[in-house]
């Protein structure tokens, strides 16, 4: 490929991506629900409405992508998984708002999992102490501030504590390519039940080499999602009858989290949040509607790097090449020229020209 078309194309091609919001759905990610609310991750920032959905208020504003939010036992409290500095760690934040506490600082990634019953310390998945390239382990780390505690089980990469705190439900497998679906191989995802004064496992939740994860353990029932009849979605196993159980029937795309809160399941599915209620068995669909100063959203100017170039190709003369990037499909001279935008539709992403 000609020097001179890698120059042009890196040094003055810029992209307009005007990205307006619409009716149309939101990627709505990682709901989490108390008593009287929901928060959930969009556009990279952790938003908060009432349960009963509506209108939501921006609760971070970070310059990183802060996720996985989890609301605190009673309600007052949301840790979640913040880039604020570069790295990914621990914070917590008041629901009313205000400025994030952060409560790791280790150089690796530190991302949240759950809470421990009293709502004293987070549960997060950190390699910080990892034996081997890929093993995940938990730790707590308190509210108030400290060195974290090590959950002791040799690697675990999801957990859920009962709610006396002495047995944890937990999946020992990282998953490294999670999206892979109906995935049978040897990295298929089982939830043990561990006995923390001993780690002994005293239990596992009966499965055919299913992917299950996303344990909530709520009174004498785990809560988990599973892939075992098909497309992902919500089951229940009873630690005292030992039996598994289908919460929510579908047949249409994976349910991606959930989270417990009081009285009910919070879940995502292709970017739409539900409420179930656990008493009725009933769920609903959350009218949440996302209004705020979101900056991808605004007509604004990207400078196309080497890294955002998908693919290249020389047309038949030589005269000018074509590339993807950013979802259009542009046209460089080979010497001199401009630049062209050939498709200019910037909800949509093309791919692959030739």
């Amino acid at each position: 490929m000609s020097k001179s078309i890698v120059a042009a194309l890196f040094s003055l091609a810029v992209v307009s991506a005007s990205l307006g919001q619409s009716g149309k759905p939101l990627l709505l990610r990682k709901p989490t629900v108390s008593r009287t609310e929901v928060a959930f991750s969009y556009a990279g920032d952790i938003w908060i409405a009432s349960r009963d959905g509506g209108e939501a208020r921006r609760l971070t504003a970070g310059v990183g992508i802060e996720t996985d939010p989890l609301f605190s036992p009673n309600g007052t409290q949301i840790a979640f998984t913040g880039e604020y500095d570069g790295n990914q760690d621990v914070y917590v934040v008041p629901v009313s708002g205000g400025v994030p506490r952060r409560l790791t600082y280790h150089p690796g990634p530190d991302e949240v999992v759950g809470w421990t019953p009293d709502g004293k310390q987070v549960l997060f998945r950190s390699m910080r102490k990892a034996h081997a390239y890929g093993v995940v382990q938990l730790f707590t780390v308190p509210t108030t501030g400290g060195f974290p505690t090590e959950v002791p089980l040799p690697r675990a990469a999801e957990g859920s504590f009962s709610p006396d705190r002495s047995h944890l439900a937990y999946v020992p497998i990282e998953q490294w390519q999670k999206a892979w679906k109906r995935y049978r191989g040897g990295q298929t995802r089982p939830i043990w039940i561990a006995n923390l004064a001993d780690s002994n496992i005293e239990a596992t939740i009966p499965r055919d080499n299913s992917n299950d994860f996303n344990p909530m353990w709520v009174g004498d029932t785990v809560y988990f999602l599973s892939d075992r009849n098909g497309p992902v979605t919500l089951f229940a196993y009873d630690t005292k009858s030992k039996q598994v159980k289908q919460v929510v029937k579908h047949d249409g795309l994976d349910i991606k989290s959930a989270s417990a809160g009081p009285g009910a399941i919070v879940y995502e599915q292709f970017g739409t949040l539900y409420l179930l209620d656990l008493g009725s068995g009933g769920d609903r669909t959350l009218d949440i509607r996302v209004a705020g100063d979101v900056t991808e959203v605004r007509p604004h100017f990207q400078k196309i790097e080497p890294k955002r170039i998908q693919s290249a190709a020389i047309s038949p003369s030589g005269a000018r090449a074509v590339f993807a990037a950013r979802g259009e499909i542009l046209t460089v001279p080979a010497e001199k020229g401009d630049i062209r935008n050939l498709t200019q539709t910037t909800a949509v992403v093309e791919r692959d020209p030739a």
